[in-house]
């Protein structure tokens, strides 16, 4: 248990820091979350429109036992604070040339689409695939993502004891090259090379391993009631009645060992949880003292950003599903272009269909998220009109060659822009995933909870194990653990409980704390 004196302070409110919160609480600690923006969940945001508010983030919760286990451990039940629906359908494919695939939750019926679809051998080819992607998923799934600390050498030795995971694996392919021998179907292997793209990779430079996220899909998806954001809000709630304290609009502009400083005020702490970009640590943005708490190598090179519409209309011309994919005619038009840091000319794109899920049928305007892969931005700089334009031109162009027109059209201000995301997300390069998932060792690169400074610790997206929500949120179970582990290395003394806590608009709305009422 943390000793009675300890506080901690988070630096972020997205998923990573909200779960770290709500553990840190239960544990007994006394817990202060800074945030720059001005409500919680980070990257899982949302935008106004006519229709209500609109997901501009993540849009559906994945491997749901890690979110159970989450609640589990506080003493709460995830259904009594958001409500969750399985969706039956995963994803709708469409190609230029007519073609259509449903992927399901059913793995039967998904066999069955891919059938008809593509025929006998390539619904054979699909399930081979499948089984491959779930021994991955469950021999890599304790060790490496539930791990805190995971070690090559050991999971080398696990490989080794289990031979057969190295044909899986595939270690000296790419997953493109893995799915091309795969699939005799070009469609089939560009679907699921798409997956790369779900941590921020292109398919012709990522590990063939990344497969293994077919599997964590193919568990199912699960609609949130109200949006993704509502869970954020959720986890908020319920870390305010542990007595966590939140600070909106309060960025943070330097970390020292002890201490965290806050639009000018320095208030003491024992640890730090920082829930940001790691990135932001080794460019200096958050003072010396951080400077060399994580290596170089650990957050760059930097992984995929993306061109983000949001917006409410309505749809005509296509049969949506909730989550609709339509494919680019070849991937060097999509991947080519980003490996040169440019805008796609071919690319694949990405609809959500909010108001879809549960099998609803909208009859009038919808909220609608679009996705454009895109590259790191080289600045966090305004982006020119003419820049803006040419996305929306490309992106509306390209949807109404597959006969799918929205009314009214969307205008450009309803693009969030890579640019723009660096600009919401300090030191990121507008990366939206963190270091890059290129190369067989990438996952061992990125930074574990530990830093190199007293006291830092690491939570979120950019840091162990990965991308995602589930990822952020299981990076949280791991930070924690180390902290508390670290704090009764130095301490045995026993932690009261720290109730009732509140949410404010920004740390300087009451007096700044003193050191001593800060600890």
């Amino acid at each position: 248990m943390p000793s009675s004196t300890s506080h901690i302070a988070i630096v972020g409110a997205g998923i990573g820091g909200l779960a770290a919160a709500l553990r840190l609480a239960h544990s007994g600690a006394k817990v202060s979350v800074f945030e720059q923006h001005s409500t919680p969940g980070g990257k899982m945001r949302t935008v106004p429109s006519a229709a209500g508010p609109v997901d501009a983030g993540p849009t559906v919760l994945t491997m749901k036992p890690v979110f159970d286990s989450l609640f589990t451990d506080i003493g709460e039940r995830l259904e009594d604070h958001v409500t969750l629906t399985k969706e039956p359908l995963l994803a709708r494919h469409y190609w230029s040339d007519g073609t259509t695939l449903d992927l399901m939750a059913n793995q039967s019926d998904s066999i069955a689409n891919v059938a008809a679809a593509f025929g006998k051998r390539a619904a054979s080819e699909f399930e081979r695939f499948s089984a491959r992607a779930a021994r991955l998923f469950d021999a890599f799934d304790v060790p490496m993502m539930h791990a805190g600390n995971p070690s090559a050498l050991s999971l080398t030795a696990r490989v080794l004891r289990h031979p057969s995971l190295i044909r899986d694996m595939a270690p000296h392919q790419t997953l493109a090259g893995s799915l091309a021998t795969q699939f005799r179907e070009p469609k089939l292997a560009q679907l699921f090379g798409r997956y790369a793209t779900y941590v921020g990779g292109r398919p012709d430079a990522s590990p063939a391993i990344l497969s293994l996220i077919w599997h964590a899909e193919a568990q199912g998806v699960w609609h949130v009631d109200g949006g993704m954001h509502r869970l954020a809000q959720a986890m908020e709630q319920l870390a305010i009645k542990l007595g966590v304290t939140f600070h909106y609009d309060t960025p943070v502009t330097a970390l020292e060992p002890d201490a965290v400083l806050v639009e000018g005020a320095r208030i003491a702490v024992d640890q730090t949880l920082f829930n940001g970009d790691p990135n932001a640590l080794t460019t200096g943005a958050l003072g010396e003292h951080a400077k060399n708490a994580v290596s170089s190598d650990a957050t760059a090179p930097r992984s995929l950003s993306a061109y983000v519409h949001a917006f409410a209309a309505k749809a005509v011309g296509v049969d949506l599903a909730p989550h609709t994919v339509f494919f680019g005619d070849s991937s060097d038009g999509e991947f080519l272009p980003l490996s040169e840091g440019r805008m796609p000319h071919d690319p694949t794109l990405y609809i959500c269909s909010q108001d879809r899920f549960g099998g609803r049928q909208p009859t009038g305007d919808e909220r609608f998220e679009i996705i454009l892969n895109g590259p790191p931005a080289q600045h966090p700089t305004t982006p020119s009109e003419k820049e803006r334009q040419q996305c929306q031109t490309l992106v509306f162009s390209r949807l109404k060659a597959f006969g799918l027109t929205f009314t009214p059209k969307p205008n450009p201000g309803t693009l969030t822009m890579p640019a723009e995301f660096a600009q919401m997300f300090p030191a990121s390069n507008g990366s939206l995933y963190g270091r890059s998932p290129h190369g067989l060792m990438a996952a061992f690169k990125r930074p574990t909870a530990r830093t190199r400074m007293k006291g830092l610790y690491l939570v979120g997206g950019g840091a162990h194990p990965g991308a995602g929500v589930p990822m952020a949120t299981l990076s949280a179970k791991h930070a924690v653990e180390a902290m508390l582990h670290d704090q009764t290395s130095t301490s045995t003394s026993p932690q009261a409980a720290t109730r009732g806590g509140m949410s404010t608009a920004s740390a300087t709305t009451a007096s700044a704390p003193s050191r001593s009422s800060a600890s």
